[in-house]
C-alpha cells in the first residue's frame, strides 16, 4: 500500500496551478450517456475517481479516446453493459449513472456505490427524484438498487427535493432532460458542480432555466447531441492550496481559479486569520504574512465557522480549515452539520499534538497555536487526507501518511505539486 513520506517545518513556496472540478468531471462524463454523438471534455482532472468512472463507462459499451492528460473524447455504445460490482463500490460518483440510464433504458440496477467514509449517504433524494419523473425504486435486502420507468419515455414532473443533494439534483436534471415534457426541480443544489453540469447539458441541447438557483426548470427534448465542454475550475483544491500556504506560513501564487468560486471560502479563512488577494484574472496571492489570530465574534464570543449548502462554507473544507486553526492563535469551534463521522479524523491531530475539544460527531473546538509531530496516520478520505498532509507539512519531524489512495481519488499529482512548492515529501510504494 503507497504512502507519503513528509519532512515537515517547511513553508510551501511558489506557484501551483488548479486543475479541473472533480465533482464536475464525474456527473459530466455520467451526461455523456444521454446522447450517441461524441462528447469531448477538456479540463478532466487525472484523478483515480475519474478513472474509476472512466471504466464504467467503457464497461456500458462507450468508446473513450483520450487525446491528452486531460481530454477525452466520449461517444456512447449499447448502455447494457455489466457494471463490475468492485467498480462501483470504489467510488460514490457511480450513483451518477442512475439518471442517464433510467433516460435510456427504462430499467436500471446498480450495486451500493462506495465513496469517502465520512457518515450516511443517503439514497431517499434520489428515489424522490426520480420516482416522481414517472419510475418505480427499490433496493433489496443486499443494497441493489433497481428504477424501472413506469412507461416507455420518462414523464416531466414538479420535483420538490427533502434536501438539497448535489448528486440527486443531478441525476434528476440528466433524467429529466430526456423525459416528456417540462420538470420543476426545487431546492435543487446549485453549487459550482452542478451549474457546469446544466451548461454541458445546454450544450447538449437541453432546455435549463435558473441555473445556479435552487429553482430549475427542465424541459425535456427527444434527442440531445454532442458538443465539445470545459470542466471549471477545482474550488476545493485551489481552499486546500490556501491552507497549505496559510498553515505553513508560506507565500503561494494560486493559477486558474474561478473568483466567483471564492468568496465564502474567503470569509471562512479569513475568521481564522488567513487572507489571499487577487493577482489577476484567475490567480490569487496568499502572501507570507498572515494575521495568524483566530477571530472573535462582534459581542466578543468564540467564532464558529459551519458548513452550508452553497453558496456557503463547503463541507469538503471543513476538514482543511480545521488542521489550518491548530496553527493559528486562540480558539474556534468547527460545526460539521452535514456528515456525521467527518469530525472523526481529528483524533489524528490530536495524536500529532493539536489541542482539539471533540465535542460530538459534528463539533470540535480547536485551540492553537500547536505545535504539531510528525507522526504515523491513515487518511479515511479525500479532505481529511489533505488535510493531514497539511498537519505534515506543519508538524516537526517526519510523518507518514498510510491509504493515500483516498487522497489520489481527488488530487491530481499531488506528490509532484507540493515537491515544486518546496516540500520535502516522497511516495513510496
Amino acid at each position: 500500500m503507497a504512502s507519503y513520506q513528509i519532512l515537515g517545518g517547511k513553508p510551501a513556496s511558489g506557484e501551483v496551478r488548479v486543475g479541473g472540478n472533480k465533482n464536475s468531471a464525474l456527473p459530466c462524463l455520467a451526461a455523456t450517456l444521454l446522447t450517441d454523438e461524441p462528447v469531448r471534455l477538456e479540463n478532466v482532472p487525472d484523478i483515480e475517481d475519474v478513472q474509476v468512472m472512466i471504466q464504467l463507462l467503457k464497461s456500458l459499451g462507450s468508446s473513450i479516446v483520450k487525446e491528452d492528460s486531460h481530454a477525452y473524447t466520449i461517444t456512447s455504445g449499447s448502455r447494457s453493459g455489466s457494471l463490475k460490482r468492485s467498480l462501483v463500490e470504489a467510488v460514490r460518483g457511480s450513483i451518477l449513472l442512475l439518471g442517464p440510464l433510467l433516460a435510456t433504458n427504462e430499467e436500471v440496477r446498480l450495486t451500493p456505490p462506495g465513496g469517502d467514509v465520512i457518515g450516511l449517504r443517503r439514497l431517499d433524494t434520489h428515489f424522490l427524484g426520480l420516482s416522481s419523473l414517472g419510475s418505480v425504486c427499490t433496493i433489496s435486502d443486499e443494497g441493489e438498487i433497481h428504477i424501472k420507468a413506469n412507461h416507455s419515455r420518462l414523464k416531466g414532473g414538479d420535483i420538490f427535493l427533502d434536501e438539497a443533494s448535489v448528486t440527486a439534483t443531478e441525476n434528476v436534471l440528466m433524467a429529466a432532460s430526456l423525459a416528456d415534457g417540462e420538470s420543476i426541480i426545487s431546492n435543487a443544489a446549485s453549487e459550482p458542480h452542478v451549474q457546469d453540469l446544466c451548461n454541458l447539458l445546454q450544450r447538449m441541447g437541453s432546455s435549463i432555466e435558473g441555473i445556479g438557483s435552487n429553482r430549475l426548470l427542465v424541459r425535456g427534448k427527444n434527442r440531445l447531441h454532442g458538443c465539445s465542454f470545459r470542466i471549471g475550475s477545482d474550488y476545493m483544491e485551489a481552499g486546500s492550496f490556501i491552507g497549505l500556504a496559510g498553515a505553513s506560513g508560506g507565500q503561494v501564487l494560486i493559477k486558474d481559479v474561478e473568483h466567483e468560486h471564492l468568496r465564502m471560502i474567503r470569509l471562512g479563512f479569513e475568521r481564522i486569520g488567513i487572507q489571499f488577494v487577487v493577482d489577476g484574472p484567475s490567480s490569487i496571492l496568499v502572501p507570507r504574512k498572515q494575521k495568524r489570530i483566530l477571530c472573535k465574534e462582534v459581542g466578543g464570543h468564540t467564532a464558529k465557522i459551519d458548513d452550508a449548502p452553497w453558496p456557503g462554507f463547503p463541507a469538503d473544507l471543513l476538514s482543511i480549515i480545521t488542521v489550518c486553526a491548530t496553527q493559528m492563535e486562540g480558539s474556534i469551534l468547527i460545526h460539521e452539520k452535514m456528515f456525521e463521522s467527518r469530525m472523526y479524523f481529528v483524533d489524528w491531530l490530536i495524536r500529532m499534538g493539536a489541542d482539539i475539544i471533540l465535542c460530538d460527531p459534528h463539533r470540535a473546538v480547536v485551540n492553537g497555536p500547536s505545535q504539531l509531530i510528525g507522526s504515523q496516520v491513515s487518511s479515511p478520505d479525500v479532505r481529511a487526507g489533505m488535510a493531514l498532509v497539511i498537519a505534515a507539512v506543519c508538524a516537526q519531524g517526519r510523518s507518514t501518511i498510510e491509504n493515500i489512495y483516498q487522497i489520489e481519488r481527488g488530487y491530481e499529482d499531488l506528490c509532484g505539486k507540493l515537491q515544486a512548492l518546496g516540500l520535502e515529501i516522497e511516495r513510496v510504494g
